[in-house]
């Protein structure tokens, strides 16, 4: 069985790169989609890699989002609840469309991912089955029976913890990811520690001297 996983490099999706390689006997593919979240992604699919998938590709689908989908929410004034850029929401045809294509070209029996939307059918899931109705869609996060303190535990062994402070990715065992970027935008999820500053700029002392001129253009109003 082969089984392509969205892989952002968090403790769950880490940890579901093993699970689904015991429950299912399955060779994992894991597909990491740069967004612009500006992290060392390279070294989040050497990680997967490290961790036990077969494959992992970096893809880098930042001017198809820009294109597709960040210039068009633009144009028609979309805001999540008419008041934020709907930066992740977006990102989420990209995701499913990506996790399909890749599915194909790997001759996949599934797809995966680390939603946790246990109540509900995930904008996800909805998107995969729209794209794709006959491509199974496993969710390990959702269906594995590991408690939180086995999962820190499992992180703590593989040292994600450090991973994760080292590349700013979540190794929270309650969400795949407490804070989720791209270069549209950033959310922090309910209940997640806040950020320090340090962590969105740089400090004076370490600012280049000399200023960087950005040049502007526009291509029929784009």
């Amino acid at each position: 069985m082969r089984i392509v996983l969205a892989y952002a490099g968090s403790l769950a999706g880490s940890a579901a790169i093993q699970w689904l390689r015991e429950r299912y006997e399955a060779e994992v593919v894991a597909v990491i989609l740069d967004l612009g979240q500006g992290r060392e992604l390279e070294a989040v699919r050497d990680r997967a890699l490290t961790l036990g998938a077969q494959r992992a590709h970096v893809i880098d689908a930042r001017d198809t989002f820009a294109r597709d989908f960040v210039l068009p929410a633009l144009r028609a004034d979309a805001l999540h609840e008419g008041r934020v850029p709907m930066a992740l929401a977006l990102s989420r045809p990209l995701i499913a469309r990506t996790l399909v294509e890749l599915a194909g070209i790997e001759r996949a029996d599934a797809v995966a991912h680390t939603g946790r939307a246990a109540a509900h059918v995930s904008r996800l899931d909805l998107l995969l089955s729209t794209l794709a109705p006959a491509l199974p869609v496993l969710r390990p996060a959702r269906d594995w029976a590991l408690d939180a303190a086995t999962l820190s535990a499992f992180g703590r062994r593989h040292g994600l913890s450090a991973f994760g402070r080292r590349h700013g990715l979540s190794a929270s065992p309650g969400e795949s990811s407490q804070v989720e970027s791209n270069f549209w935008g950033r959310s922090r999820r309910p209940g997640a520690a806040g950020e320090a500053v340090d962590d969105l700029v740089s400090p004076s002392h370490a600012a280049p001297d000399e200023p960087a001129s950005v040049d502007i253009s526009f291509t029929r109003g784009v």
